[in-house]
């Protein structure tokens, strides 16, 4: 196999086409969550309402992201991407001109299928076409681009809405969107170590059928569920709270809060120092907490102390998702990307459903009442946490009988 080392222009080319992808991923899915105020007084819906504007990408991205990992393996890597990409920056480009919520929902919907063709195929072009001991820089980058889109997304729609409306907001996403397809599209190379192979939905199914038996990783992707549904809760409604009264914030000045999200590109890479010293438990469980903490932080009325809880919660969130991710590929002894796949889809489901049921306790309770519905989420990842430990435990024990076992059948 001839693979792109690093130092090359190859190399270089690649990282760059992936960070532009990657920034155009998410700076699509969520530039939506600051123009949620803007969506309920403007078509006169509930803030549940205005979150579907959201969720319904994700819930789209979740389930159509099972299959596009499949369908590349039989028609390519590139041209998938390419095109995904394409379709979902032209998209964003008409969300621009809804004329109803109706109508922007259903482009959302079909944003977010179009979507699911990068994110689900990018990591296996990754594994395939770049030099093994190259691949965790690259990763890296394509991670950071994941990150900054994230953010960017979210501040550039919040402060042009401030100054213009969410139309021209949306319609300059869709237009930087189309200059990262370009990027994308001219800067990467085609595959060179793709073999494509026949699409088998039934050995889809059964797979994914399979992993489904395993407890620990079942513990695995609920736990992906739960914490982006509540960092999509927590984050979804911080917008209405302190445009509110008596905060009375600018949506351009609020926007800016998502900053935060930086945090996660240190706590990623600082949590993986900390796994070597003190492994992977220990480490999963203290993030949580300080998730935890960060949240209740955010009950007081000081601006400066939920800033710091907000802070508090990215950190220990970041940290707890790249801990739960890289376990499944280590868990799952078969068919490692179907068993990534499925934690992405509740991973991603968890962001629909929690985003959506935030906005009922919001409406209902308040931020006190929404509050208690993130702190349930993050305390039944904490068991999740706890029922994984403990089943890795029995794993560990019983390997060594399994293979004598397998020995004296042998002999």
């Amino acid at each position: 196999m001839t693979y792109i080392q690093q130092g090359t222009q190859a190399f270089r080319k690649a990282n760059f086409a992936f960070f532009a992808a990657g920034f155009n991923t998410f700076s699509i899915l969520y530039c939506m969550q600051p123009l949620m105020p803007e969506f309920t007084r403007d078509f006169g819906i509930s803030p549940t309402s205005a979150s579907l504007s959201l969720s319904v990408t994700t819930i789209a991205l979740a389930v159509s992201m099972l299959f596009f990992a499949s369908l590349s393996d039989a028609w390519g890597r590139k041209p998938i991407m390419v095109i995904s990409m394409f379709i979902a920056s032209f998209l964003c480009l008409l969300t621009a001109f809804s004329p109803n919520f109706h109508i922007l929902l259903i482009l959302r919907i079909l944003v977010g299928i179009s979507l699911a063709g990068l994110p689900s195929i990018a990591m296996a072009y990754l594994g395939e076409e770049v030099d093994p001991k190259s691949l965790g820089k690259a990763m890296g980058l394509y991670i950071s681009g994941n990150a900054l889109g994230a953010v960017f997304g979210r501040i550039f729609t919040g402060i042009l809405t401030d100054y213009y409306d969410w139309h021209f907001a949306l319609a300059g996403v869709g237009a930087i969107s189309l200059i990262a397809t370009l990027i994308f599209g001219v800067s990467l190379s085609p595959s060179r170590n793709f073999k494509p192979c026949k699409l088998e939905i039934r050995g889809l199914g059964m797979s994914l059928i399979k992993h489904l038996k395993d407890p620990g990783l079942v513990c695995l992707f609920l736990m992906g569920f739960f914490l982006l549904g509540s960092n999509v809760a927590l984050f979804n409604y911080i917008g209405y709270l302190l445009m509110d009264e008596p905060y009375s914030l600018s949506q351009s000045f609020i926007s800016w809060f998502f900053l935060i999200y930086l945090i996660g590109m240190f706590s990623s890479s600082f949590i993986g120092k900390l796994i070597d010293k003190h492994g992977r438990s220990k480490v999963l469980f203290i993030n949580l907490v300080i998730s935890i903490l960060g949240v209740f932080l955010t009950l007081f009325p000081s601006l400066l102390i939920k800033i710091i809880g907000l802070g508090l919660f990215i950190f220990g969130f970041f940290g707890g998702h790249s801990i739960a991710s890289s376990w499944v590929g280590q868990r799952a002894l078969n068919n490692k990307a179907q068993a990534s796949s499925l934690y992405l889809f509740l991973y991603y489901a968890g962001s629909s459903i929690g985003g959506s049921l935030g906005g009922i306790f919001w409406t209902s309770f308040g931020w006190a009442g929404l509050i208690c519905m993130v702190a349930v989420f993050l305390l039944l990842t904490l068991i999740l946490t706890v029922c994984l430990i403990k089943l890795s435990k029995l794993t560990s024990i019983a390997k060594p009988f399994i293979s004598l076992k397998r020995l004296g059948t042998k002999y």
